[in-house]
């Protein structure tokens, strides 16, 4: 599950030494090479729980053959807020893997560094995922997998594809008459709504967050929400709400989509790869399709969101960790590890090929994203999330369209600096 991190959190007190000048085994003067294998050093990374146990082999290779010691240290909670205050205070590590959509804070807040890749490094990935990781015309990030979001269909209750979103709720609603589901559509919303999952739909109707600047850049002063098309959207939205197909419901959660698919109650289910585990375990004979989007309407465009390695600016060990994000983390044997430790389709081109032959899920989601969007890393985007959310909450309860957009649209216009 996808999960965000907002607003200021407690600090776990996370203060790391990481000290010395490590050989990145890069064009450094051989004077500077042999001091660096002199005095050893210390690689810090910080990764999540799953990350950190697929990249500790990888990380005792590097060290071995650049004769330094590398901690790879798991952040089980808020990741970036934790990186960005140990930035500030000197205490941070050396490189960071996190999501793309961090990139706008993280530079902000002067905490990354822009990685160097070659031509032909960056050929050796899904143009998708190096232009996630591009900010303001550099590359901030060595992308290792994506994600979007995809239909997943229980094949047993509904063996059809749906081509549209009013198919999808004709064949929803049939199954919940046959007393056969409980649900028309599994897409999380909760009481604060949840712009990410209720997007590609948001899309299809023609509402958009952000226009673009001619260099291809979001550009956060062409705020689309509050605008007709996103007012002409919700409306689309608020039919398919409780007052109306009750195929979206505040009842369905981030807590329980998942498991109200799987528990057979649903035959719909707009999630990512995350979700596929759960699925499996529970004997669920699934597919995968893209979101379908209003009839009559534009395609249905889910987020694209990237996953990828940053070098820390304020770290002791730059030049280290600058080696071993270009040099180390574009290896396919990475890249299929970290797949393993948690099934994303990889960035890395010969990774995905390498893994798509055993898991067929891989292509359909790839295929799924397809069309995707970039999930916006500019600054400006944390303004979206909760005014955007709550609005989508209580247009599916029944609130008024127009005005509750409008008046998102004014909150979030307020927060953009």
């Amino acid at each position: 599950m996808r999960i965000r991190t907002a607003g200021v959190v407690a600090v776990l007190g996370l203060a790391l030494a990481a000290s010395g000048c490590g050989d990145s085994g890069s064009d450094k003067p051989a004077a500077e090479q042999s001091a660096s294998k002199a005095t050893g050093g210390k690689l810090v990374i910080w990764a999540d729980d799953k990350r950190t146990a697929a990249l500790k082999p990888f990380a005792e290779e590097f060290g071995k053959e650049n004769g330094v010691t590398v901690e790879v240290q798991a952040v089980s909670k808020d990741l970036q807020t934790n990186f960005v205050t140990a930035s500030q205070q000197g205490s941070g590590p050396d490189a960071v893997v996190g999501a793309h959509d961090w990139i706008g804070n993280l530079v902000q807040n002067g905490a990354i560094d822009p990685v160097q890749l070659t031509a032909e490094q960056k050929a050796g990935f899904n143009e998708t995922a190096i232009k996630a990781v591009t900010f303001n015309g550099q590359l901030y990030g060595v992308p290792y997998a994506t994600e979007n979001l995809a239909l997943l269909r229980n094949t047993e209750l509904a063996p059809e594809a749906p081509k549209t979103i009013e198919d999808l709720v004709t064949a929803g609603k049939k199954l919940k008459a046959e007393k056969k589901a409980s649900e028309i559509l599994c897409l999380q919303s909760g009481q604060n709504g949840d712009a990410y999952h209720i997007y590609p739909l948001y899309s299809s109707a023609g509402g958009y967050l952000f226009g673009t600047a001619a260099n291809g850049d979001y550009d956060p002063k062409d705020l689309g929400v509050g605008k007709p098309e996103s007012i002409a959207a919700f409306q689309k939205i608020a039919k398919l709400g409780e007052k109306g197909e009750g195929a979206l419901k505040r009842s369905i959660t981030p807590e329980n989509s998942i498991s109200t698919f799987t528990g057979k109650k649903c035959a719909f289910l707009v999630s990512g790869p995350w979700a596929v585990a759960d699925a499996k375990k529970a004997g669920i004979k699934y597919d995968i399709s893209p979101v379908p989007g209003f009839a009559g309407g534009k395609e249905a465009q889910p987020f694209v969101g990237v996953q990828a390695f940053y070098v820390a600016a304020k770290g002791k060990n730059k030049a280290l960790a600058q080696e071993f994000v270009t040099n180390y983390v574009t290896k396919p044997e990475l890249a299929v590890a970290l797949y393993k430790a948690e099934p994303r389709p990889p960035a890395l081109t010969a990774a995905f090929d390498q893994v798509k032959g055993e898991d067929p899920d891989l292509a359909k989601f790839s295929e799924a994203g397809k069309n995707g969007q970039v999930l916006p890393a500019i600054p400006a985007m944390a303004a979206i999330w909760d005014p955007f959310g709550k609005a989508e909450a209580a247009v599916i309860g029944g609130a008024d369209p127009a005005k509750t957009i409008t008046a998102a649209g004014k909150t979030i216009q307020g927060q953009i600096k």
